[in-house]
């Protein structure tokens, strides 16, 4: 139950559909004066939250930085990073397919040792195909050894993650140095979760950064679909990092 009503409130987060609201309450009004304040809510809303400075001044802001340089025994790969493709049947990338990317660098440049693929399948419907059985596969396709790789696909959040990831480590190397690898957004909340649960210290490695160190003219002036996105994904970190806090 309780992870359904987590999807609803990630539906009810969106500012656009905030802004939808406002215009369907517009064209519901009878009142003139109250559509009109419908109406200029609801452009008010849209320009701020499809602003790409506003946005991202505060996610850079917010967003992790790098770690210092180290070697590590394990990189736990927070899943999030892709899907299914019906069309093969093969590994399909989305926009924090970075994590995974990075992942694999680190590896080749021997700063981890062994890659954990941690992730399920967070779908409400279809929860057959697990996300780090498509990585492994596609990690094997690019020559990474099965020896160099862990998998754990059942969580589908980060607590689960932490919880399934850091119980299958005990198992194999209670004294593992480890490196959780996920995007930058996503690492104070992440940061908050592993740590409760993990005996050692954990360091933490930032990828797909979505805060811009610089600015063009259009950023400050013209709506950004990618703007919402942006804002939508805050306040489901936001929301999350809170809720783990009253947790304790």
């Amino acid at each position: 139950m309780i992870f359904i009503l987590s999807k609803i409130l990630l539906f009810l987060i969106k500012p656009i559909v905030w802004v939808f609201a406002l215009l369907i309450f517009a064209i519901a009004s009878k009142q003139p004066k109250q559509r009109k304040r419908y109406l200029i809510s609801a452009v008010i809303i849209l320009f701020l939250f499809s602003n790409g400075f506003i946005v991202g001044k505060i996610m850079n802001s917010y967003e992790a930085s790098y770690p210092k340089t180290g070697k590590y025994d394990i990189g736990i790969v927070l899943g999030g990073f892709s899907g299914l493709n019906k069309r093969n049947n093969e590994i399909a990338f989305n926009w924090a397919g970075d994590r995974l990317f990075q992942t694999i660098a680190l590896y080749k440049k021997g700063q981890i040792k062994q890659i954990l693929l941690s992730s399920g399948n967070a779908n409400l419907i279809d929860r057959q195909v697990k996300e780090a059985d498509l990585a492994f596969k596609y990690l094997k396709l690019i020559g990474i050894p099965d020896s160099a790789v862990l998998i754990e696909n059942h969580s589908r959040n980060t607590i689960e993650n932490a919880r399934n990831s850091l119980a299958l480590i005990t198992k194999i190397n209670p004294t593992a140095k480890i490196l959780v690898i996920t995007s930058a957004w996503h690492i104070p909340r992440a940061k908050l979760i592993f740590d409760k649960q993990a005996k050692q210290k954990i360091e933490y490695y930032p990828t797909n950064f979505s805060g811009n160190t610089e600015f063009q003219f259009s950023d400050f002036v013209i709506p950004s679909a990618s703007a919402l996105e942006a804002w939508e994904m805050l306040f489901r970190e936001w929301i999350g990092l809170a809720v783990d806090r009253i947790r304790g």
